[in-house]
């Protein structure tokens, strides 16, 4: 019904997560009306995002080989928190609160799925524990599939380091990056050693 290259727009936009065929239809129209500088820009902002790369020591997005957490100096290296997503590593950092460092898993073990503990960047982590970190918490969510991983993990750890996970009061079932600051902050704080059964 559209031109072709109007059409092929709305089917690019539909392919985001959320995203319907009637907002994508909004969303053409709405960048059809946009200065030519503004196009541009918008351009440009979704070519670029190619040379974003995963931080070659945390899994973190990076526009560097190394990104700026583990690049601060400032910040304490004994202390590891491990997060599912990057926007779970956001959802903490946003806190302005925790110190540490942080270790992207992209995933959690889903067995159902095929999504075994070799397939996470957990072997990456295991190279990071030395004897000078005091401290690897679990910042995964409160899903079965955390829960797994966070077991996984505390089985393959607790001979060389203290593990901890956040305190609940979030949710069972619940995403970390959707959890309020104020619950997320309190779990945080108020995180407990990490036991394998």
């Amino acid at each position: 019904m559209y031109p072709p290259t109007f059409e092929n727009l709305i089917l690019e936009l539909h392919k985001l997560p959320g995203v319907g065929m009637k907002s994508a239809e909004r969303m053409a129209f709405s960048l059809l009306g946009w200065s030519d500088d503004q196009q541009k820009q918008f351009a440009k902002a979704v070519s670029d995002i190619r040379n974003l790369k995963q931080c070659k020591v945390c899994g973190n997005l990076s526009e560097n080989e190394i990104c700026d957490i583990c690049a601060d100096t400032n910040r304490d290296h004994s202390q590891i928190c491990v997060v599912q997503s990057e926007k779970d590593l956001y959802a903490i950092e946003n806190l302005q609160e925790y110190k540490g460092v942080y270790h992207v898993l992209h995933g959690a073990i889903n067995i159902q799925k095929g999504v075994l503990p070799d397939q996470l960047n957990i072997p990456s982590l295991e190279k990071r524990i030395t004897p000078e970190t005091k401290e690897v918490i679990l910042a995964l969510d409160p899903t079965m599939e955390g829960e797994t991983t966070a077991m996984y993990l505390t089985r393959l750890l607790e001979n060389q380091v203290l593990i901890t996970k956040l305190a609940y009061g979030i949710p069972f079932g619940g995403k970390l990056d959707y959890t309020d600051s104020r619950t997320l902050s309190k779990a945080f704080a108020s995180r407990q050693k990490e036991k394998s059964e």
